[in-house]
C-alpha cells in the first residue's frame, strides 16, 4: 500500500503550460487531507560549452520582476513525450541559435517534487555552430550571454545566478566530470 492514497482528484486550473489539481488524500495513519499538485511536462536544460566559453540566456522573469541569467531550457507542452535529446537540441537552437555536434546526457532531476511533478534532463552540448534564434513570443526579450566557465562558477557562488535548475545542472556536470 502507498504511504498516501488518493481518494479524489479534481483539476482546479489549467492552461497550455500547466495544470493544477487538488487531491483529497488519506495517509497511512488514516488521517485525511488535501494535496495541491502542479503538473507540467518534463523539460531539458542545456550547458552549451565550447572550450572555456559557456552560452547562457538572460531574460525577464515576470514572477520575480527581474532579468536573470540561466542556461537554455524548456519544454514542449504540445509534445510532452518528445525524446529528451530532441527537446534539448530544439531548445538550444530556439533560444540561442546554436546547433551542437554532441549532446552528452548528464542526468535527470526533479524541479520541486514537494508540489510539482516536473523533472528535467540535463545535457552538455559541444561542437557548437551559430545559427539563428527561433524565439517564442514569450521569449522576445531573451538575449544570449557568453561567460567563461570560471565567471559562471563565480556568479553561482556569489548568488548572482539564482535559477536552481541552472545551478544544479552546472554542479552535477562538474561533479560527474563532464566539465
Amino acid at each position: 500500500m502507498a504511504d498516501i492514497e488518493t481518494l479524489h482528484s479534481k483539476i482546479v486550473y489549467e492552461n497550455k503550460w500547466l495544470r493544477v489539481r487538488e487531491d483529497k488524500i488519506r495517509r497511512s495513519s488514516g488521517n485525511e487531507g488535501i494535496y495541491g499538485v502542479v503538473e507540467k511536462p518534463d523539460f531539458a536544460i542545456i550547458l552549451p560549452i565550447e572550450g572555456d566559453k559557456v552560452y547562457m540566456v538572460e531574460q525577464y522573469r515576470y514572477t520575480i520582476k527581474q532579468r536573470q541569467l540561466e542556461l537554455p531550457q524548456g519544454a514542449w507542452e504540445g509534445n510532452p513525450d518528445v525524446d529528451p535529446v530532441e527537446l534539448a537540441k530544439g531548445e538550444l537552437k530556439e533560444e540561442t541559435g546554436l546547433s551542437a555536434q554532441s549532446m552528452e546526457y548528464v542526468g535527470f532531476q526533479y524541479l520541486a517534487y514537494g508540489f510539482c511533478n516536473q523533472g528535467y534532463h540535463i545535457f552538455v552540448a559541444r561542437g557548437l555552430t551559430q545559427g539563428t534564434q527561433k524565439l517564442d513570443v514569450e521569449e522576445e526579450d531573451l538575449r544570449v550571454v557568453s561567460l567563461s566557465l570560471n565567471e559562471l562558477k563565480e556568479k553561482i557562488i556569489k548568488g548572482e545566478i539564482k535559477d536552481a535548475s541552472t545551478c544544479n545542472a552546472v554542479g552535477l556536470a562538474i561533479l560527474k566530470g563532464f566539465v
